[in-house]
Formats: C-alpha cells, structure tokens, sequence
C-alpha cells in the first residue's frame, strides 16, 4: 500500500528500502527534460543531496524562471489545491515544500508503475 508520507526524509527512505530510488530519479530526470529544465540528477546522488539540490532548483526556478516552474508542476502532475495551500511568506519555505510535493507525486508514479 502506498504511504502518505509526511516528511520529505521518509519518503527516500522508502524510496531507497524498496530498491525504487533510481527509478524515482529517472522520473525526476524524465519530467524535467519534458519542461525543458537542463537540470538532471545522477543515479548515484544521494537522498540528502538530491533534496538538497532539488530544493535549490525549485527556489531558482520560482525566483527566476516562474513559467518554467509552472510548466514543471503541470507536467509533474502537482496539485494546485496543494500547492495554494502553502504559505508563500517565506520563499525558502515555500520551495522546499514545493520539492517534498514533486518528490511525492514522482514517488506515487514510480510506486504505482512498479506496484501495480
């Protein structure tokens, strides 16, 4: 059964315990080439570096490039209910909860390609 995770941390332990980790990253690395973000992630990064890295993109992408950003939570399939939900005051807050959002949502794809 798929877990609703709460923290970012848990789900790439999950991510990693069921041997789908890289397979979370190739579809991190396959919707980012659909929006046209040059940035990809290497198989072997690690969980904290990927968060890391990941949360830095969104924080360049929300301050620098919005439309792309738009465009890679459309493409992911992010919810915009959730997405409205969070509070915009502090930027650097903000996206690193954006990152835990596409994170879940790459993980329920790869989860349920590989589950189901």
């Amino acid at each position: 059964m798929l877990k609703n995770h709460t923290h970012i941390e848990e789900l790439l332990i999950d991510a990693t315990k069921e041997v789908l980790y890289e397979k979370l990253i190739a579809q991190l690395n396959k919707d980012f080439l659909l929006a046209n973000i040059e940035e990809t992630f290497p198989a072997t990064i690690s969980p904290e570096s990927l968060k890391r890295e990941l949360h830095a993109i969104v924080y360049q992408l929300i301050r620098e490039k919005f439309a792309e950003y738009l465009n890679l939570l459309y493409i992911m399939d992010v919810s915009e209910a959730k997405i409205k939900a969070l509070d915009g005051s502090d930027m650097v807050g903000l996206s690193e909860q954006v990152a835990f959002l596409m994170l879940k949502r790459e993980w329920q794809k790869v989860w349920f390609k590989n589950k189901l």
